[in-house]
C-alpha cells in the first residue's frame, strides 16, 4: 500500500473504514499529508486492531476500488465500441442507399431525357414562383 494510491481513493476508503469501525471519527481518520503510518496508528489506538489487520483491510479496500474502476472502464470501452460500430453501419447503409437512388435517377434521366428536362423545368418554375410570392409578402 502506498500513500498516493490511498489518497486517490480516500473519500471512498474513509467511508468504508467508518463502516467497519463505527467508533472512528473524522479526526481519527485525518490523513495528514499522505502519512500512512499516522493513519494506521490513529486507527490502531481507537480500535485496538493490529497493524497487519488494518493494512490488510486498507489493501482490500484499495483493490476493490481499482477493480470497480477497471470494470467501469471496460463497460465504457464496450459501449463506445458498440456506438462506433452502430455509426459505421448506419453510415454504410445511408451511403449505399444514396448510391442506389442516384443510380436509379441517372437511369431514369437517360431513358427519358425529354421528360426529365421538362420535369426539371417545371419544378424550377414552381420553386421560383413560390419564392417570389414569399418575398413579396414580406
Amino acid at each position: 500500500m502506498n500513500a498516493q494510491t490511498l489518497q486517490g481513493h480516500w473519500n471512498e476508503i474513509k467511508g468504508q473504514l467508518k463502516q467497519k469501525w463505527g467508533q472512528l471519527s473524522d479526526q481519527d481518520l485525518e490523513f495528514a499529508e499522505g502519512n500512512v503510518d499516522q493513519l494506521i496508528g490513529n486507527i490502531q489506538r481507537k480500535t485496538g486492531e493490529s497493524r497487519e489487520s488494518i493494512e490488510k483491510h486498507l489493501d482490500t479496500l484499495i483493490n476493490q476500488g481499482a477493480a470497480g474502476l477497471s470494470a467501469a472502464a471496460e463497460r465504457f470501452q464496450h459501449a463506445t465500441h458498440y456506438a462506433g460500430e452502430h455509426l459505421r453501419s448506419g453510415y454504410e447503409n445511408a451511403r449505399s442507399s444514396f448510391y442506389d437512388q442516384y443510380g436509379e435517377a441517372e437511369d431514369l434521366v437517360r431513358s427519358n431525357p425529354m421528360q426529365s428536362v421538362g420535369t426539371a423545368f417545371g419544378i424550377g418554375v414552381l420553386v421560383g414562383v413560390t419564392l417570389g410570392l414569399l418575398v413579396r409578402q414580406r
